[in-house]
């Protein structure tokens, strides 16, 4: 018997790559909806309560009067907004993050799909918070690099358009007053006493990116060396199939020495970097992925895959 999903914003960017995701897989059944009914709540409940999984690619308010509708306890929800990625009541989507999650996310009836942003800086926070190298109250500083995809539909056809301005094809900071939507999660779920210091960039490029921590050896809570701090990831993430350490420094995974941020686009991959100056006195860490892949619809239908009890790598590279 085949799986019956239904993707609720499925025009939307994340919602479209879902449905990409499933292209060939012959134990899924799509269930879809009229354009002319994607906002009629009867038509969405109809579809919702007559699926086995039903993946939310809606704003936040959307995707909370979604859950709404739910009423057939056998529905499993995935969902891609922010709504619910620090609710007590849902678990968190990210299944190599801790000892546990993946059991979690298996045996769930509504799990949370990470932020793109917050999945690489958790990636590289929790370790750390994990084996007490940060306390919770150490000031966290991050840094990262975004292809426009991440913005949504409409800023991604001003960066498409041929009137595109010229402060467009540069580098743009952005959230600049640090009320970014993810650093709650980012927060909650590295078990922080404050929320970092964030500087988000988005760039001319379409998908994928770099999200780093920078740390100071002099304000961590134990003396530690870069292969130290390497070891500790690499022993973390040991036997992952989508998170993945390179070479201390990079190695050949940076044969120019830089690090760019759209290498894995299309991917459901994550990789992780460890940086050290010679006297282990100032680190870097990093993880590369794609903010629609690991970061948004790869992890939704990872997710999907080890509820339904699939090898998680079903569908996705």
């Amino acid at each position: 018997m085949k799986i019956k999903v239904f993707i609720d914003g499925q025009e939307g960017t994340t919602g479209l790559k879902i449905y990409e995701r499933f292209a060939g897989r012959t134990d899924i059944e799509l269930l879809t909806i009229a354009p002319e009914l994607r906002k009629d709540e009867a038509a969405r409940a109809k579809l919702i309560n007559a699926s086995d999984f039903t993946f939310l690619c809606l704003p936040d308010e959307a995707a909370r009067q979604a859950v709404a509708l739910c009423e057939n306890p056998a529905t499993r929800i995935i969902d891609a907004s922010t709504a619910h990625r620090t609710a007590p009541d849902w678990v968190y989507g990210f299944p190599e993050l801790k000892a546990g999650q993946r059991e979690a996310i298996a045996n769930a009836k509504r799990v949370a799909v990470p932020g793109c942003y917050a999945s690489g800086f958790a990636a590289c926070v929790v370790p750390l918070v994990e084996n007490a190298v940060i306390t919770p109250d150490h000031p966290v500083f991050c840094h990262a690099v975004s292809g426009y995809s991440g913005a949504g539909k409409k800023a991604i056809a001003v960066y498409e358009s041929d009137q595109k301005t010229a402060e467009l094809f540069s580098p743009r900071q952005y959230a600049l007053s640090q009320q970014h939507k993810h650093l709650k999660e980012m927060k909650a779920i590295c078990g922080l006493a404050y929320a970092p210091v964030f500087n988000p960039i988005v760039d001319d490029y379409y998908a994928g990116m770099v999200v780093s921590v920078p740390l100071a050896a002099r304000t961590l809570a134990k003396k530690i060396t870069a292969q130290d701090l390497h070891r500790l990831y690499t022993d973390y993430y040991a036997g992952q199939n989508f998170v993945k350490v390179a070479e201390l420094g990079g190695g050949e995974t940076l044969p120019d020495g830089f690090l760019a941020a759209n290498t894995l686009a299309g991917t459901n991959l994550m990789q992780i970097f460890v940086f050290g100056d010679p006297n282990s006195e100032r680190f870097l860490v990093a993880a590369r992925l794609d903010n629609l892949g690991k970061g948004a619809s790869g992890a939704a239908v990872q997710c999907m895959n080890i509820m339904i009890g699939l090898d998680e790598t079903t569908g996705l590279i």
